[in-house]
């Protein structure tokens, strides 16, 4: 599992647009919120993507860019964003590459079965390209606030 203090897995994959997402290409420019869901249009996945959509304007005027990684296509990424009028980058991992490197990609027992599955986590990635937090089993509802605050922390920390 990735900690605060590891450099983050530098990774490119698609958005609900096609187009696409490298985590190098923001290297020295922005702070980056990387969170791991599941699946589109479950109700704490829906919950978790509106709540940073709604905040993405406060997160972006401290120098940050918020994605969110789940293994849903590009197709289903766009129907779900136009759907709930997300704004956030949603990225597709259909491989589960980039889920797999960053640890989150684990066997779930959900009633009594198990399976592979996303684990909800979160990750906190400064300019430099080290992670400053790394949340797992994240709960989805009050998470955007409790992240927003840890990143005006961060961009008061570096403004010492």
């Amino acid at each position: 599992m990735l900690q605060s203090g590891d450099i983050a897995p530098p990774f490119s994959l698609p958005d609900a647009d096609m187009e696409i997402f490298d985590l190098a290409s923001v290297a020295g420019k922005h702070h980056v919120v990387l969170y791991f869901y599941p699946r589109d249009r479950t109700p704490g996945c829906t919950l978790q993507a509106a709540d940073f959509s709604d905040h993405e304007d406060d997160f972006t005027r401290h120098g940050c860019i918020v994605v969110g990684v789940s293994p849903d296509d590009c197709l289903t990424h766009a129907e779900f964003r136009d759907e709930e009028g997300l704004s956030i980058r949603l990225l597709s991992d259909i491989d589960k590459e980039v889920c797999q490197l960053y640890g989150v990609w684990q066997q779930k027992e959900v009633d009594g079965v198990k399976k592979m599955g996303v684990r909800r986590s979160t990750f906190i990635i400064d300019k430099n390209g080290t992670i400053r937090h790394a949340f797992y089993d994240v709960a989805p509802r009050g998470h955007a606030a409790a992240v927003f605050d840890l990143v005006k922390k961060l961009e008061s920390d570096n403004a010492d």
